[in-house]
């Protein structure tokens, strides 16, 4: 239980998606406009990460992995398709991601159209694909721990776009210079996020 709390934990303050690989950057600086909006997409990426890591790490260890298809039949040990692993991967991100378009556009319209075409492109947002990567890299032992990385790791990147959300709300009523309005300021206050974040590395897990 403390191992999942150390994964959890740590995924989303130390290996924060954001201000630790910068991935997932289009649509963290695209949609943090409102906190309304950053949340939405926010939840949507926990769910997505959520469903897809695990569920990408079962493919990985009883499909691709080579020797995986052993509990098939022992003729298949030395098979290895961990080739397919990427056009898989993102196979499993595409689909949950639709079934979010789906729901979201079903049970919340307004959210939907304000998220725009950025709700689809999680699909093909680089965080989700890279939490897979950094699973299959990092070799998990056990799919709950799998949950626990992508868990945290979702909620490290909503934590971001939502905190990068609020500031950026409360800039607007700030004398910024007319040079660094808009996406220069968003710039400069993602790399201070990224430094106050770094505290967290001191952080003994």
């Amino acid at each position: 239980m403390q191992e999942l709390l150390d994964i959890f934990v740590k995924s989303i303050f130390i290996d924060n998606m954001v201000f630790a690989y910068f991935l997932g950057m289009c649509s963290y600086l695209a949609v943090s406009k409102t906190v309304e909006t950053s949340t939405g997409l926010g939840l949507a990426v926990i769910f997505v990460l959520g469903i897809t890591v695990p569920v990408d790490y079962l493919i990985q260890n009883y499909l691709l992995a080579k020797g995986a298809l052993s509990w098939i039949s022992p003729t298949f040990a030395d098979v290895d398709l961990s080739f397919l692993s990427f056009i898989i991967f993102i196979a499993v991100i595409a689909s949950m991601v639709q079934l979010v378009e789906m729901i979201v556009e079903k049970f919340a319209p307004a959210l939907y159209s304000s998220l725009g075409i950025f709700l689809p492109l999680i699909a093909v947002n680089c965080a989700i694909l890279g939490g897979s990567l950094f699973m299959q890299e990092r070799e998990y032992t056990s799919i709950w721990q799998a949950t626990s990385f992508g868990l945290g790791s979702g909620l490290g990147w909503f934590l971001a776009i939502v905190g990068l959300a609020a500031i950026r709300e409360k800039i607007r009523y700030s004398n910024v210079p007319a040079p660094l309005r808009g996406v220069g300021i968003t710039f400069i206050v993602t790399g201070l996020m990224g430094i106050a974040f770094m505290t967290f590395m001191g952080i003994k897990l």
